[in-house]
């Protein structure tokens, strides 16, 4: 029997080092692009691809995140004491009634594989999808992980998110060897975690989008640590492969890597062209500059 996705796990326990001091005392996934923090935008891209429970897997430095997917009551009572309408369904907006949030403490920080790995009793015995917020994907008309939950339906296998990147970045990655490098979804061969450009097996580099079977949690369970004295997912779905087939998914889409300062920078550009109240403005402010 085919089983349908709908839990989205976010690993946003992390530190954010990259972006202090402004990380100090506030997540970086609640930096804001525009107007939105940048957790918004992936929650918001599990819930348009049918999840309905969306499990944060957080640290002892997060509960701005909780806050933020919470209600405000004394908030929402002054936006409609002040007739803002429009501002009053937007927060309301932010998290839909039949969509849950669960919060899981990460303890420890011991790296994306363990931070899936805490997730295991919320998901429980079914396939699920795990969304990078520093990943922040431009989609278009269709969400990348809408696309990857329509491409489970016919595959019923674990996917990974791919894209080709420069091969003298393979150290930044995860990246995967495949039985046809060109093809929209591909059978997995192979996978290794950051490899140096002389070692990589192809420039097909992971990114924080996947749709998994349970059985990953097996092998996060007995994968020892290893680059970065971390447990590694890219570890877990090396000895999953081994098992069960793990395909590889080429997106349709642009992503911005927010969780670099230049990322970030690009993304809030991008965003901003775009944004349906400022967008014109900004564009003419940017030519002016340049002029």
């Amino acid at each position: 029997m085919k089983q349908r996705i709908r839990k989205a796990v976010f690993p946003v326990a992390g530190l954010g080092t990259r972006f202090l001091p402004a990380t100090k005392a506030s997540p970086k996934e609640m930096l804001p692009v525009v107007d939105k923090p940048i957790i918004q935008y992936a929650a918001e891209e599990a819930i348009a691809a049918g999840m309905t429970e969306l499990i944060f897997v957080t640290g002892r430095t997060k509960r701005a995140i909780e806050d933020h997917f919470d209600r405000a009551a004394e908030l929402e009572m002054e936006l409609k004491a002040r007739g803002k309408v429009q501002q009053l369904e937007d927060l309301r907006a932010i998290v839909p009634k039949d969509v849950s949030c669960t919060y899981i403490r990460q303890s420890e920080p011991l790296g994306l594989g363990h931070a899936v790995l805490c997730a295991k009793s919320g998901v429980g015995d079914e396939p699920f999808a795990v969304l990078l917020p520093d990943d922040l994907i431009d989609d278009g008309a269709k969400g990348c992980l809408a696309q990857m939950v329509a491409a489970y339906a016919d595959e019923q296998c674990s996917l990974v998110a791919v894209e080709t990147v420069p091969a003298d970045q393979t150290a930044n990655y995860g990246i995967v060897s495949t039985s046809d490098g060109g093809a929209r979804i591909a059978v997995m061969e192979g996978i290794l975690e950051k490899p140096a450009p002389e070692e990589a097996p192809s420039n097909l580099a992971v990114v924080g989008r996947y749709v998994l079977t349970p059985g990953i949690f097996a092998e996060l369970e007995s994968t020892q640590t290893g680059a970065g004295g971390e447990i590694q997912l890219t570890d877990a779905i090396a000895r999953l492969l081994e098992k069960e087939p793990v395909k590889a998914f080429r997106f349709d889409g642009r992503r911005y890597d927010c969780g670099s300062k230049l990322g970030f920078l690009e993304a809030t550009v991008a965003f901003a062209l775009k944004h349906p109240e400022i967008g014109k403005q900004f564009q003419a402010m940017l030519a002016k500059r340049r002029d």
